[in-house]
């Protein structure tokens, strides 16, 4: 029997229906001597500290570095993942040959491998390579299905990326955490999102100190037309006076006119970053969105595989221009020009050397319902390749030089002489594919001509960067946060690029997440913790965009096969045991914490850290943030009490006076520390304050609850007595967690 394994069970579905194996059983389709089975993503994942050493759970820095000897696989720690992996082992071990059929790309290939090599398979593997989900690249591909050593190196490099991510990311994690962590705050470091923050935190800095500085612009305005001094703007004031005063008192004359002709190419087909890139800026949608999005239109076998980072296509490909775009009837008007004549074949399309695994997204000519989001993906896949294969478009660019009193000023203007692939963006929308100017069309200039016009001298002032949006960040990324707008030497620089196209919408919703940034409309800005980790890491190698890129290009040499994993593994290792060496010898302490996530606001707003000294009065307000605490003559308060705010703390609480030192600490990290004294229904006990949700001070009893010696599920909950203890995946927890019992204790 052949077992095929793919990575998804939508993805089995379409290849088992090719395939003949139309029996429906639990967690596979069975016939015509198939069976054709599937993972739901990561089956497996890498050992957790834990597994290797039972201290390593701990969060301590006695325990730091985390380096294992060698990084083992184990299958999820998930009651349905545990069943599916049953199956698939029980399918291989009945196996003649394993087709590995998951996504054509190096996560795909380590996904499976990790699967096949846990179930300890040690039979015949071979590899389904394809690019989409068609019943013609089914077919195509298990006619021409490879040996799977011929994917070694991409396992390889997919290893080691993963280890290198556990590596640095676990034991950078704990360290910050713990040696720099505030009140409930994990202080999440990584080897693409540390870089990634720091370009943000960075852009963030540089905006907030920019200081304008002026210049001057000497402009003329001839027959409706605006003319600038050919030599450009001036530093200091009197110098462009002068010429200011002196064009005054002549007519303008014009010196030169110069005509020349060009060609604009069309828009390049699209790669994943480019599609993301082009949906931000269009339509707002967000990186992870547009790669759901263009996941589905693959899984619907609309376009082809995503998870891209070329925009050139194979010579192979060629051959099937003409049927794509004659199966393309929804676009029969704009396909119909290029079909009734020899479909054009340049090479700013067509390269093999600049084709990888994949190449550039295109529309499969499958055509099917889509919901208005997909449609608009789709619809612009579908345009640019249709438009590579109209005629460039024929320009004549216009330079006009004039003078007056020998001083020269210039304008230049666009003519279009041709449209070509230009039409094909011209329907309905005004929009464009590309972020061109308007073309602006000049009268008709005459060398020689004269007369009035009217000049003008202008006070400017230098503007700072703009902050990144989804879309500039994603450009970022791809370039290790060089500022490269020329798409030629942007595809040089892709192989030292921060992550991978298909990860980079991940990392930034992670840093989302963890409310290291925030979005203000489509600006991203990063918050008061994400500042205050960055300028906690005082490790330059770890924020370096350059040093990830550097990285990003070793893994693709592990892939190509000239670089050693053991060599990139060891150089990670070296890395981070001097990492942790060095934050070990760190004598501040940040304590950053949790009450610092939101927005870092608007420019020239510094983050603000409390000094351990300050005094509670003049404080910003906890609850209502707009308000400042004062004192009272029995409490603290909000400035607002009685308006919009009802905060306060009270002098004492439950016959215990509080001092103000606590209230700080309970403002700051979340609780005070455990104060004796607190009259409880007559008695006198122990324990902390909190705030509630609402901000009202909420007593906790000291925990004083041991450890029993035998814990098992069923028993009565130890601690409040009413509910029954449970067990979980890691530690035994009170049934009564969601009404406040937070009786726990770890296996």
């Amino acid at each position: 029997m052949k077992v095929c394994i793919a990575e998804k069970p939508s993805v089995a579905r379409e290849i088992a229906s090719v395939l003949g194996a139309t029996t429906k059983r639990d967690g596979y389709y069975e016939g015509n001597g198939y069976a054709v089975t599937y993972t739901f993503g990561h089956l497996c994942t890498l050992f957790e500290p834990v597994d290797y050493k039972p201290y390593w759970k701990s969060w301590d820095l006695n325990n730091l570095p985390m380096l294992p000897e060698k990084f083992e696989v184990k299958v999820a720690n998930n009651d349905g993942i545990k069943k599916q992996f049953k199956i698939v082992k029980s399918l291989f071990d009945k196996a003649d040959v394993v087709i590995n059929c998951g996504d054509a790309g190096q996560e795909g290939e380590l996904i499976q491998r990790w699967v096949i090599n846990k179930a300890n398979y040690k039979g015949e593997v071979q590899r389904l390579w394809i690019s989409s989900l068609t019943t013609e690249a089914i077919k195509e591909g298990f006619k021409n299905l490879k040996p799977s050593k011929n994917y070694d190196n991409l396992y390889y490099a997919g290893f080691s990326r993963s280890i290198g991510d556990w590596l640095l990311g676990i034991n950078a994690t704990r360290l910050y955490t713990v040696k720099h962590g505030g009140y409930k705050q994990v202080l999440s470091v990584g080897r693409v999102q540390t870089p990634t923050l720091a370009m943000l935190v960075n852009r963030f800095k540089e905006i907030e100190n920019f200081v304008p500085q002026p210049y001057w612009e000497l402009q003329t305005l001839y027959r409706d037309t605006l003319f600038s001094y050919e030599e450009g703007r001036f530093l200091k004031m009197e110098d462009g006076e002068i010429l200011a005063n002196k064009v005054k008192e002549h007519d303008f004359e014009i010196v030169s006119i110069t005509k020349k002709k060009g060609t604009e190419y069309a828009p390049k087909l699209f790669d994943l970053t480019g599609l993301q890139v082009y949906c931000n800026t269009k339509f707002g949608f967000s990186a992870d969105d547009t790669l759901k999005i263009a996941q589905k239109l693959y899984e619907k076998k609309a376009v082809t595989y995503p998870r891209v980072d070329t925009t050139f296509l194979p010579n192979d490909v060629y051959p099937k221009v003409k049927g794509i775009l004659s199966k393309l009837t929804d676009y029969s008007t704009l396909t119909e020009p290029i079909l009734n004549k020899k479909i054009k074949k340049s090479s700013r399309v067509f390269n093999d050397k600049k084709v990888t695994d994949h190449h550039a997204i295109i529309p499969t000519g499958m055509q099917t319902h889509l919901q208005y989001n997909e449609q608009q993906v789709y619809d612009i896949i579908v345009k640019r390749f249709i438009a590579v294969f109209y005629d460039d478009c024929k320009v004549s660019n216009t330079t006009v030089i004039g003078k007056a009193a020998d001083v020269n000023f210039k304008t230049t203007g666009k003519e279009i002489l041709f449209k070509g692939w230009r039409i094909v963006f011209e329907k309905k929308d005004t929009s464009t594919a590309l972020s061109v100017t308007k073309e602006s069309l000049l009268p008709s200039f005459v060398k020689g001509e004269k007369g009035p016009h009217e000049p003008s001298f202008l006070e400017k002032q230098t503007k700072a960067p703009n902050y990144y949006t989804e879309a500039t960040l994603l450009r970022a990324m791809e370039t290790a946060g060089k500022q490269v707008e020329d798409e030629e030497l942007r595809d040089l620089m892709k192989e030292n690029g921060i992550g991978r196209p298909s990860t980079r919408a991940n990392i930034i919703e992670t840093l989302f997440r963890r409310k290291y940034i925030k979005r203000n409309k489509k600006q991203i800005l990063p918050t008061i913790t994400g500042i205050q980790l960055i300028d906690t890491i005082q490790n330059e190698l770890l924020k370096s965009a350059e040093l990830t890129g550097t990285w990003e290009k070793q893994l693709k040499d592990i892939e190509k096969g000239e670089y050693s994993a053991s060599a990139f593994i060891k150089g990670m290792k070296r890395m981070v045991d001097a990492l942790v060496y060095e934050v070990r010898s760190e004598t501040v302490q940040a304590r950053i914490s949790a009450v610092n996530n939101k927005p870092a606001g608007k420019p020239k707003t510094k983050a603000k850290t409390k000094s351990k000294t300050q005094s509670i009065v003049g404080s910003s307000c906890p609850k209502c943030k707009a308000g400042s605490l004062i004192k009272g003559k029995s409490a603290y308060g909000c400035s607002h009490y009685g308006k919009s705010c009802d905060f306060t703390l009270p002098f004492s609480l439950g016959g215990k006076k509080i001092s103000e030192k606590q209230y700080i600490r309970l403002i700051t990290k979340g609780s005070t520390v455990n104060l004796k004294g607190f009259n409880v229904k007559g008695n006198s006990q122990e324990g902390l304050l909190r705030f509630t949700d609402n901000f009202k001070l909420k007593f906790e009893p000291k925990q004083t609850v041991k450890k029993p010696t035998t814990i098992k599920a069923g028993d009565a909950c130890p601690k409040c007595k009413s509910g029954q203890v449970l067990k979980g995946k890691t530690a035994f927890g009170c049934s009564n967690y969601k009404s406040g019992c937070d009786f726990r204790v770890g296996f």
